[in-house]
């Protein structure tokens, strides 16, 4: 009983032979308790006609006639018992060979191996079911391959800082550097790398995590634009890009942590700035509809290919594969700056027309 309790196959075949056990006996009880009925009448009926000297005739032909039916129903049962065991042994190997297929993947996926796929061999349920086992392995396989590289990239980041700490303190130790103020405030300013690190560390896990605290109200757009665009021109003037902004007189009010957002546009404006070269251009604009008000903010910089867009708002995530600081922060701020306005029921997108084509984020909002 346990080996048919593990093996679908078995229990396909014993589905299919109750089913033809139920008939075969449904026909054995009709025989036995009917047959007889019929055929005395219908004997009957013929003694009236044939006559009375026709009795003795009559019941070898009943006998006969029940040892038929008993022997037409063995020869039946014969057949469907052969029956049942091809069409169990064919629907085996179409549903049973499938399932036992993924099992076996799924087994070699759960020891680390993600790169393991199903073949798709129908249309139907089955085929939908593997098409689904190989879509769930990619997924694993891509999560895997974010995990390796989200430690990589933590690593990356914790190194330079603490490479150059390493490197000053050894110099102090050995007399190389004076023991003055400029040479602990470079100590001071890794220190503060390493730590705004670890803060956006932890806001992104809030972020993910879906546990982001927010004060909503509503909220004017231009309370969380203005101050955002003030408090980088002047880094956009020491570059020499142009920053422009656009906002409609009237923007309906959206239910925002006016704190929050002025996170996420300092993060949008951050990025522009950092790919827009000098003599370059950054726009914020705003707009709305009945329902929606709209925050764009272009830049003329140095764009983003289709493969960019499909990873850019991914945690550590550089167009520049160098990673190196001059080229960006700490490569979170536009995964946090994504979870933030989802958590205020909008979303985030990103567009490009290509390299050196520059680029646009929109947040949507609704309307409050």
């Amino acid at each position: 009983m346990r080996t048919v309790r593990q093996h679908l196959g078995w229990k396909l075949f014993i589905s299919y032979l109750v089913i033809i056990v139920v008939g075969v006996v449904s026909l054995i009880v009709a025989a036995e308790f009917h047959a007889p009925t019929a055929l005395d009448r219908h004997l009957a009926q013929m003694a009236t006609i044939v006559g009375e000297n026709m009795g003795g005739m009559m019941a070898d032909l009943s006998e006969n006639f029940r040892r038929a039916v008993n022997e037409v129903l063995l020869v039946a049962a014969m057949a469907a018992f052969i029956t049942a065991v091809l069409v169990s042994t064919f629907v085996t190997r179409r549903i049973v060979t499938p399932i036992q297929e993924m099992k076996r993947a799924s087994q070699r996926i759960a020891s680390g191996r993600y790169d393991e796929r199903v073949q798709v061999t129908s249309d139907d349920e089955l085929g939908e079911l593997a098409r689904t086992f190989n879509q769930m392995a990619h997924q694993l396989a891509q999560i895997e391959e974010r995990r390796r590289q989200l430690i990589g990239d933590v690593a990356h980041e914790l190194r330079t800082p603490l490479s150059s700490i390493r490197s000053v303190m050894e110099g102090l130790v050995d007399g190389v550097l004076p023991a003055e103020p400029a040479t602990f405030v470079n100590v001071q300013r890794e220190l503060s790398r390493l730590q705004r690190l670890v803060q956006d560390l932890e806001e992104l896990s809030r972020a993910e995590a879906g546990q982001v605290s927010l004060k909503t109200a509503p909220t004017d757009p231009a309370a969380f634009i203005q101050p955002a665009v003030a408090r980088l021109r002047p880094q956009f003037e020491d570059k020499s890009v142009n920053l422009h902004m656009e906002i409609g007189a009237t923007l309906p009010r959206v239910n925002a942590d006016a704190e929050r957002m002025t996170q996420v546009m300092l993060n949008l404006l951050g990025n522009a700035l950092q790919y827009t070269p000098a003599g370059g251009q950054v726009t914020v604009r705003a707009s709305a509809d009945t329902s929606q008000v709209f925050i764009a903010v272009q830049d003329t910089g140095t764009g983003l290919t289709a493969e960019h867009l499909n990873h850019i708002f991914e945690r550590f995530y550089r167009v520049d594969k160098s990673r190196s600081r001059a080229a960006g922060g700490s490569g979170i701020g536009l995964t946090i700056s994504k979870h933030l306005v989802e958590a205020h029921g909008g979303h985030l997108t990103a567009t490009s027309r290509g390299l050196n084509k520059g680029s646009t984020f929109t947040v949507t909002l609704p309307v409050s």
